[in-house]
């Protein structure tokens, strides 16, 4: 937030001309540490290419984009001039003038105050003319903060390192948004210099960061304002800022991925489009032209005020729709993915694009022009960089780019795409084409640019499709509705093939699906090991509308439905009976099959902004889940209300409680649910705990005298018993739950429940990877609970095990050093 100190405001001043009037408010701003003296000359340029008038009296005299250097601090200073100033060719009398030394974004709400003082006649004469600071600080920061000496500013960073870059992709967006996120978790100030070409970047700025077009082995200078963060920092490059550093590094004139000798060939088509492979798999179908809307920009110049609150709104509307894409992504497609959307959200809150943005606004040119003359110039610097990779992130801006462009435009969302699965043609794809048009659009895709590094390929081989890339522009010449064979393996678009090679192909298609098949044709069949241990498979799901391709899927029930997902897709509370209605849906949908509602688990890294929660620094030490709902009651009692009244009706409903970690923690949230079941006449109903807390799993041998039922969790069960952050960017690739750890804190709670006659699932992320389902059986546990697509594949795996064996697995891996050890009992 702006603060405006009384030493930056002047009342009552006169001035002579214009540039007496710049030269005083710039005097205020270099006095107050905000800028170098120098500064001055900026604000007196800026008026040759440009009228800083705002209207209504008001004047907002700011230094051109090369002198943006000798910001030091971002602020304002206030002239008053009770008898007016001329200003401008038009002999407009100013009477407030409000320097602006921005070194950020904070441009917007600067100029969205403004705006509203503007509109209001009155006020505007009141702040003309007042004897109080307070009535200025009030209208332009929005309180009346009490006097206080700015902070010396620092012209330099003083502490600094050299570091090599080690990631095998380079610094790419999503380690680039590592560091970014880490550098401003820590509140630091840091530098990236490159040495060969002296080009440095605020670490952040993504797009900064981008542009130095960092590749592995890269030597360069970090530069901090602190050692503490200076250490943290380098720290976590020389760690990979969370990627793998094993991984092999593409090679030279590619893109990390080549085209195999192709293990199936058509021997009579009428032509072959040969590209970069970016996804593998062969499908067969039709061709489909597939071009984004074209956006006509047009600089529409207007008032500087209202162009800025155009561009804030659309930015936070971007904001909302990421946040929405993120919380869809993780919940089909994992973390990884969602990441890249991260990444994206990232991008759009590149303090260096919103500035220079602003910038063009206040010279008087419309938002949408500002904005994408200012995104694209970045594009470009990104498409020019040598490394692929790199070049490759051009395409997560464009991204971005559209989403801003087309609310700045009035245009909303992204057309729907018509017609049915097809082989989808484009130059090239966005990743929110990919993951908007997914599998149910798509038989696979080709495209004429991008690479098979891009965040499009990633979601791609997320989402099963099969994709090439960089196939040329040859490709947009093919008619729609072309017969073709997409081998993504290979790299190959075979058009109008033979019937010979179209039954040859299918042939293939058979022998890659086989293994698939066979798990999907048993996915009815319950869960069991080779010798009949039953082990139910059930699905995490978020809403209603989930549980038929649940269903579908082979799901014999609802192990976790994450209700916290009614509150993150949406910008206000779900009342009681909104959430009733989506808990009977789903209960009605499972058809007596269990369904398991785990109350509200917000916090941690679920975030509701209409809340009004206070960000925490320790966001998983602190109130998140039951925690929550204990100081929230007005969110706690409207949602058990709404579970008891559907659990009236469907005895399949069970309830089950995040972040219990103390005994009383149950009791208490138990006594909520008594009263409330009390209340409306429902009677019992299965409860159970998450164990998800070391001390949890601790006090198993107590809780589970009281549960019903235990489920662990699994994603935070091992950052809390390893206290490492599974976001965190250096380590979250450490936080494995195949930890023998993590396993003995599980085994712990499967033989406390044992001794009850209870029983444990496990509803966290190693329930559907087949090591951990594996071992989990052998630990005891008789639920794993996972997203939809992989329930075929864990019942297959079990299939091919006795429980013996399993018990064996399990105790073996009790005994091993770490979670690489654990999971090389399982490999050939």
């Amino acid at each position: 937030m702006i603060e405006l100190p009384e030493q930056l405001i002047r009342l009552g001043a006169q001035a002579a001309s214009k540039d007496d009037a710049i030269r005083q408010v710039a005097a205020l701003l270099a006095g107050a540490g905000n800028t170098d003296p120098a500064y001055l000359q900026g604000m007196l340029a800026r008026e040759t290419q440009a009228n800083t008038y705002l209207g209504s009296g008001i004047a907002i005299p700011h230094g051109t984009p090369d002198t943006r250097h000798l910001i030091h601090r971002t602020g304002i200073a206030v002239l008053q001039l009770p008898q007016g100033v001329s200003w401008g060719e038009g002999g407009e009398q100013v009477r407030l003038v409000v320097g602006i030394a921005a070194a950020s974004d904070e441009h917007l709400d600067i100029l969205r105050r403004l705006t509203r003082v503007l509109s209001d006649d009155d006020l505007v004469e009141r702040l003309s003319t007042t004897r109080s600071p307070a009535d200025l600080q009030e209208a332009l920061t929005g309180t009346r903060p009490p006097a206080a000496a700015p902070a010396a500013a620092t012209a330099s960073l003083p502490f600094s390192a050299q570091v090599t870059l080690p990631n095998p992709l380079g610094m790419h967006a999503r380690p680039g948004t590592a560091l970014a996120g880490l550098v401003r978790k820590l509140g630091a100030r840091v530098r990236l210099t490159r040495h060969d070409s002296s080009q440095s970047a605020d670490a952040l700025r993504l797009m900064e960061i981008l542009s130095l077009g960092l590749t592995r082995g890269t030597t360069f200078t970090v530069s901090a304002d602190s050692e503490s963060a200076l250490r943290a920092v380098t720290d976590a490059i020389r760690a990979g800022l969370g990627d793998d550093l094993s991984a092999p590094a593409p090679q030279a004139g590619s893109a990390a991925r080549t085209a195999r000798a192709p293990e199936w060939q058509p021997t009579q088509v009428g032509a072959t489009i040969e590209g970069v492979p970016a996804a593998d798999g062969l499908v067969i179908g039709e061709t489909r032209q597939y071009a984004a809307r074209e956006l006509n920009v047009t600089d529409q110049p207007g008032d500087p005020g209202e162009a800025a609150r155009q561009l804030d709104s659309a930015l936070t509307d971007a904001r909302g729709e990421l946040d929405t894409l993120i919380s869809r992504t993780r919940a089909q497609y994992g973390e990884d993915k969602a990441a890249i959307f991260a990444a994206h959200q990232e991008l759009l809150a590149d303090e260096g694009v919103v500035q220079d943005a602003v910038n063009l606004i206040l010279d008087g040119h419309g938002a949408a022009w500002a904005y994408q003359r200012v995104t694209q110039d970045r594009i470009s610097q990104l498409q020019k960089l040598d490394d692929p990779t790199l070049a490759a992130r051009a395409a997560d801006l464009s991204d971005v780019q559209r989403r801003v462009l087309r609310r700045l435009l009035g245009l909303g969302e992204e057309s729907e795409y018509v017609g049915g699965p097809a082989i989808l043609l484009a130059a090239d794809l966005t990743p929110s084409d990919t993951a908007r048009l997914g599998p149910d659009a798509l038989l696979g895709f080709v495209t004429a640019q991008g690479g098979p590094t891009s965040h499009t390929a990633i979601i791609a081989r997320g989402l099963g499709l099969p994709a090439v890339v960089a196939a040329g522009t040859g490709l947009l010449d093919v008619p729609d509705g072309t017969p073709a064979i997409l081998d993504g393996s290979a790299g190959r678009l075979y058009l109008n093939p033979s019937e010979a090679d179209l039954q040859s192909a299918r042939d293939r298609q058979g022998v890659l699906n086989a293994e698939r098949d066979r798990a999907r044709a048993a996915r009815h069949e319950p869960g069991a090991t080779r010798d009949g241990t039953p082990v139910e498979i059930a699905a995490n799901i978020n809403r209603a509308a989930d549980a038929a391709s649940a269903l579908d899927a082979g799901a014999q029930g609802v192990g976790l439905m994450r209700t916290e997902f009614l509150f993150l897709e949406r910008d206000s509370v779900p009342s009681e009976d909104e959430q009733e209605r989506e808990y009977r849906a789903m209960a009605q949908a499972m058809q007596g099959r269990p369904l398991i509602i785990r109350t509200l688990d917000i916090g941690g890294d679920k975030e509701v902004p209409y809340l009004g929660l206070e960000r925490e620094d320790n966001s998983f030490l602190g109130l998140r889940g039951i925690r929550l709902c204990f100081e929230r009651p007005d969110l706690f009692m409207p949602q058990l209300r709404a579970i008891a009244r559907v659990a009236k009706d469907h005895p399949n409903v069970h309830v089950m409680f995040p972040m219990i970690s103390t005994l009383e923690d149950f009791r208490r949230a138990r006594a909520i649910l008594d009263g409330v079941r009390e209340e409306l006449g429902t009677g019992r109903i299965p409860l159970g705990v998450m164990i998800e807390v070391p001390s949890a799993a601790l006090l198993a041998p107590l809780l589970a005298a009281e549960v019903d039922f235990f489920s662990v969790g699994t994603n935070d069960l091992t950052q809390y018993t390893l206290a490492m952050d599974r976001l965190h960017p250096q380590l979250a690739r450490q936080t494995d739950a195949m930890h023998p750890a993590v396993l003995q804190l599980i085994k712990l709670t499967v033989d406390a429940a044992e001794a009850h006659g209870k029983w444990v699932g496990v509803c966290g992320g190693a329930a559907g990877d087949e090591v951990g389902a594996l071992i989990l059986t052998g630990l005891g546990v008789r639920e794993l609970s996972v997203s939809p697509p992989q329930i075929p594949a864990v019942k297959a795996a079990l299939r091919q095990h006795d429980l013996t064996e399993l018990r064996d697995l399990a105790a073996r891996a009790l005994t091993q050093p770490n979670a690489e050890a654990v999971r090389a009992l399982l490999r050939p």
